[in-house]
Parts: C-alpha cells; structure tokens; sequence
C-alpha cells in the first residue's frame, strides 16, 4: 500500500473565516468558492433543468386531477427502497389518492422492468407506471405496460443505452440531452426533485390557496440515506442534500424506521455521521433486497408506527448477521481459489464464479476482493436457467460500466445484458461464456490500467502537528462534511510509537500509541487486520493512514484514530 498526499490546487481559494486546515481540505476535494460550502436547500440546483421534468410533472398533475392509480416500481437496493418510499411518501403528501409500490424480488425478476413485472404490475390495474432508480434500460418493459394501456413516467439516473424506452414522460440527468449541471443525483434524489417540481406546478395552479402546503422537506432523511448508501458522488449539489437529511435525523425528526434501525445498531441518532448512513443504516437496508425482499425494508421506512418499526427494523439486523455470515463463507472461498495464483501472474480484471454463491451478495463479495487485490473484480452466481449473474466494482480510472459496452461491442452475443455506473456494474451472461468474457474482460482492463494503477494507494492530507490531536477538531472535522464518495473524510498519516496492542472481536486490533515526540498518547483502533502479521509484540514504530474521530464511552468523549492502514516501521 502507498500513501501519496492528496493534490492540492497552486493557489488556495478564499472559503471565508475557515481554519486553514479546513480550507486545505476542501480545497483538495475540489471547493473553489465559499457558497459550495453553503448547505442550504435554497443552494440546490433548480429542477427546471431537468430534461423531462415538465412532461413528467404533466402527467403527475392529471393522475392527481382524476384521482388515478398509481404504481411505483423500484429497485431492490438501499436507493431503491428509499426512492420507492420517499415516491409514495411523496405523492400522498401531494394529494394523490392511490399510490402503491411493487418491487421485482431478486431471484424471480431480477433488475428493473420487465415485461415479466409488467404482468405482475397488471394485477393492481394501475394507471400511471412509476419507475424509480430503474427504467432507462427497460426498453421491452416500457413497451410491454404501453401496449397494456399504462402510462409510463421513468425516473432513474443510471446510464443509458443505445435505446431509450419509449415512456411518456424520462426524468434521468445522465439521459442525452438533459443539462441539468449535477449527473451524480441518485435515484433517490431524481424522484424528489420529481416531486419539488410536482408541488410547486400543484402550487402555480392554487392547490395550497386553503390548504398548508405539504412539506417535502420531511422526506430529507430519506434521500440522504438512499444517496449515501447508493455511493453516488457527493457533489455540491447531493452535500446539500444529504447534510439536510442528516440535520433531521440528528434533530429526532426521523422517519420511524429510520429511528428504530439506529436503535436496534445502537447507534446515537443526535451525533449520526455520513458515514453511519453508508456503514450502518445502508447494510441493514439492504440485507433485505439482498437475501429475502426488499418489501420488508420498504415497509419499515414507510410506517408511523414506531412498534412496528422496530420489530421490523430487528429482523433486518438479524438478515443484516445472515449476510455477514454468508459474505465470509464467499470470501474463504474466493481467497482459496486465488491463494496459489501469484499476484504478478493474476489477471488485470478480477472474474470470479462459484455455483454455490449467494446472488445477493456477489456485489459484496466484488467490493472485498476489489479492495483486497486493488483490481477492477466482477463475482458471479449461478442465475438459473444456465445464466450467471455477475456484480462488479471497480477501482479509481476504470469506468467499469462503459469498459462493459466495450466487451460487449467487440464480442457480440457474449453478454446478454448489462448496464451500472462508472464504479459498479451489473451484468448477465450464459454460463458456458464466461471463460470468454473473463479473458475479455482482462484484455480491456488491460488495455486501460498499467500495473502500477492496481498496486492500491491512499491520498493523504498530511500529517497533523502534536497541538492538533484535540477533540474540538475531530468534532469539527466530523460535521465539516457530508464526506462520501468523491468527496472523501480526511485521511492523515504519521509515524508513531506503539504502546499497547491486543485483537478485539476476531480481527480488530485496538492499539494505544505515542506521537513522534512521546507528548501526546492517542487510542485507535484498526478494522479488520491480517492475524497473520497482527498483534505483533516484536513492533516498537509503526506507520499509519488514520481519520482523527471522536469515542464516546459512558458519556465521556476522547480523540481516537481510525486505522485505515498500519505496517510496522
């Protein structure tokens, strides 16, 4: 592993009164104004810039008009589930009369909409078809509820393909022609600018001229959580809105769900980071989609009953432990078919297939192994009907979804289906094919990377002098966010001396440790360490990467560091 210092630009921009240590990290991450600092709603980008907003608002005010119904069909992942939510929350808020969700399960209709879901869609005789975080790939599933009479509003922001579908309405800022400036919203954030736009036509037209106007804002919590745990890019534009999520979470205006599920992980909701979004809410979340139905973590996040939130929220910890389990079966099993692979003979582009895996996990699994051998890695399980179903992540500089179109254009036939973002992908192909797609696969990675972009590097923002390990700047490191994907919490590194070391639970190895200097003795804590080189009684200095945190234990709070990496000195 490498650590290099993040780059910083020539000239450091003026970001008002901020510490210079926090103008420098803002400035690493690309802030080139004071008022991308600003995190105020009135700062988000304005929905008139969405290409297909007003056809789609069109549509929505006339099934509010004529009182139709309406059928959302989402995802079955974290932003899946909350944009199903925040879509139904929503337009009730708004007025509409009938509003329900169907969201495919996994293992029986696979992703987005199918013609297959068309007909289960059918047997609630909507009116208007919803998509949410799905659809802009769903060509024969737009044209199957056309033909059975649906209108269609599709609302996603995955990438397109060759083929729009032809819907009455695309909501999508990735689709061609759409300016709107931010292409990071999640799916998620796409229905709720959908619905911003949807209330302020309902508003121009005198809805709320006797009435209180519905506050929208009460979904925030959602759209943050499901943009968090969706990993899009934390631009200016999702920092406003997830901070606003967090600052309701924070506040005890939660949904219920959202409450029990911290409740049941132990988690404080009034001192909740981004990262617990990510780390802690997000896993629980999706365990359902992942092993059973993601209904069930619709309807936590959907109830007012906080009794029924919590028996809800306690078996999706539960399913959250079962996808543990089973994710470190996969590993062993991943880890056992590479182990006699030397690392300068293994391939550029990681392709893993066991008969036995679990299909909701292999995304899991990529992202373990991806961050282990630092290479694009795509694992499979068997889908059934001799198809294979693959989920791939990758690493920074490899945009693992257009590297797919590529395969796919230069070996037609080989990939029956595919579609993900710049960092994640899925895809579907025969099983006899995929020895062929494997050594594609590699070639185009090839193609792409250079050995030395898969050897793994951390970007550090320096080292922090002794006077810095103080909980005012942890404190205030840890709310200066929302940190998230492209926009990354502040990683520091140093030399220190190690004082005290054991493993706690199976691989994590708690330390105290000394600066440089031997003024300053700090706690931290290292997740997941090899037990093979760790606890190692022989080490005096050490190296580390580490994020300065705050620990609360029995009310007291005290400055720990986060080990994001150590190697002896």
């Amino acid at each position: 592993m490498r650590i290099d210092p993040r780059p910083l630009p020539a000239v450091l921009p003026f970001l008002g009164e901020l510490p210079p240590l926090l103008t420098r990290l803002y400035a690493a991450r690309g802030v080139q104004s004071e008022a991308e600092l600003d995190k105020s709603l009135a700062r988000l980008i304005p929905y008139q810039q969405l290409k297909g907003i007003d056809a789609a608002v069109d549509l929505l005010v006339t099934a509010l008009e004529q009182r139709q119904r309406i059928l959302i069909v989402g995802d079955f992942d974290a932003d899946g589930a909350t944009a199903s939510t925040v879509g139904t929350l929503g337009l009730r808020l708004l007025g509409a009369a009938h509003v329900d969700y169907l969201v495919p399960n996994r293992f029986e209709y696979g992703y987005g909409l199918t013609p297959e879901i068309v007909a289960v869609a059918l047997q609630r005789a909507p009116q208007l078809l919803i998509t949410v975080d799905n659809g802009i790939s769903s060509v024969e599933g737009v044209a199957a509820a056309k033909a059975a009479g649906l209108q269609v509003l599709v609302t996603d922001h995955h990438l397109p393909g060759d083929e729009l579908p032809a819907a009455d309405a695309i909501v999508n800022p990735n689709q061609p022609g759409c300016e709107f400036p931010s292409k990071a919203l999640a799916g998620v954030g796409v229905i709720f600018y959908v619905l911003m736009a949807l209330r302020a036509r309902l508003r121009s037209l005198g809805w709320y001229d006797n009435t209180p106007q519905p506050n929208i804002g009460e979904l925030l919590d959602l759209v943050a959580l499901g943009s968090v745990a969706d990993v899009v890019p934390l631009d200016a534009n999702n920092r406003i809105l997830v901070h606003q999520g967090l600052e309701r979470i924070r506040a005890g205006r939660a949904r219920p769900g959202i409450k029990a599920i911290l409740e049941v992980a132990k988690r404080d909701a009034a001192r909740i980071t981004s990262t617990d979004l990510g780390f802690i809410l997000g896993p629980r979340l999706n365990a359902a989609g992942r092993l059973d139905d993601m209904s069930l973590g619709i309807e936590c996040l959907l109830t007012t009953d906080f009794a029924a939130a919590r028996e809800m929220a306690a078996q999706l910890d539960g399913m959250n432990q079962d996808r543990k389990s089973i994710e470190q079966g996969m590993q062993r099993e991943a880890l056992a078919q590479l182990k006699d692979l030397p690392v300068e003979s293994m391939p550029y582009g990681l392709c893993l297939f066991d008969p036995e895996w679990h299909q909701g996990v292999i995304g899991i699994l990529a992202s373990r192994m991806k961050e282990r051998y630092f290479r694009p890695t795509i694992a499979f399980a068997d889908a059934g009907d001799g198809l294979l179903k693959g989920s791939g992540r990758s690493v920074q500089g490899f945009h693992i979804r257009d590297a797919l179109a590529v395969v796919a254009s230069q070996h037609p036939n080989l990939i029956t289906k595919y579609g993900g973002h710049a960092m994640a992908a899925g895809l579907t192909l025969p099983e006899e094919n995929f020895p062929l797609f494997a050594e594609a696969f590699d070639a185009e990675v090839r193609r792409q990377l250079r050995e030395e972009d898969l050897t793994g590097r951390l970007l550090s923002d320096g080292t922090l002098a002794v006077e810095e390990f103080h909980l005012e700047l942890a404190r205030a490191l840890r709310h200066a966010g929302p940190w998230g994907q492209h926009f990354p919490e502040p990683l520091f590194h140093g030399v220190f001396q190690l004082v005290e070391q054991r493993v706690v639970g199976e691989r994590h190895l708690k330390v105290v440790l000394k600066s440089e200097c031997g003024s300053v003795k700090l706690d931290g804590i290292a997740f997941g360490v090899d037990r093979e080189v760790w606890p190692n009684p022989t080490v005096r200095w050490v190296e580390l990467a580490y994020k300065l945190d705050v620990n609360e234990f029995r009310g007291n709070e005290t400055v720990q560091l986060m080990i994001a990496h150590i190697e002896p000195r």
